[in-house]
């Protein structure tokens, strides 16, 4: 696992360095998504956050910085949410229980998963490489749980193909977010994960013996 990428700020109150912190990555997803990382400067940030340019400084050091804490805010909510995945049964309820946290979790974090796929590539090199391990162990969550069903003969998938499937479950809950201008005209969001869960689960879901 690469180690973590450390922002530093010069406030040493853990509290308050959480809340301006907030209120940066709201302000920084709202501009991304309008102008793109590379068009909003520090002080655009600073004004949409609500402070002066001198106290963003205070809690970041570069506008790299700011584009990190808004991938890493990403998958801290992916950990809390999906912590319960683990936990599921080996069953193809469990299995669609979880492929529904997940993509009522894209929904609720839409804006945030676009900006941090359009712009995650200007991270710096080590920032980057924690970013995608954290992506491959989100992935691992659905793979955990496709292999500990597929062993219980729940499912019938070789495992070459598990980790194909895992990332399909992952992709197709990313897309409500990429494509959701289009996709809102024709599903809601419970509708999407229906449909989904059913084009994933056909031909793989054991059949019944008569």
């Amino acid at each position: 696992m690469e180690l973590k990428h450390e922002v530093k700020s010069s406030v040493k109150d853990g509290e308050l360095i959480e809340k301006r912190r907030e209120q940066i990555i709201q302000g920084a997803v709202r501009l991304f998504k309008q102008k793109g990382f590379h068009r909003s400067t520090t002080r655009e940030i600073a004004k949409e956050a609500g402070f002066s340019i001198g106290t963003l400084y205070e809690y970041i050091r570069t506008k790299e910085d700011v584009l990190y804490l808004v991938c890493d805010t990403i998958y801290d909510e992916v950990q809390h949410r999906l912590s319960g995945i683990a936990d599921e049964e080996a069953t193809i309820e469990g299995l669609k229980r979880a492929i529904d946290v997940y993509y009522r979790l894209v929904d609720d974090l839409a804006d945030e998963f676009v900006v941090m796929y359009q712009e995650s590539k200007s991270l710096p090199k080590k920032a980057l490489e924690y970013v995608l391990e954290k992506e491959r162990a989100m992935t691992g969550l659905f793979n955990a749980l496709l292999t500990a069903c597929a062993e219980a003969g729940e499912l019938r998938i070789t495992d070459k193909s598990i980790g194909l499937a895992a990332h399909h479950i992952v992709i197709q809950g990313q897309m409500w977010a990429f494509r959701r201008w289009e996709l809102q005209h024709m599903y809601d969001l419970d509708g999407y994960i229906e449909f989904q869960t059913d084009q994933l689960l056909n031909g793989l879901v054991k059949p019944v013996q008569g």
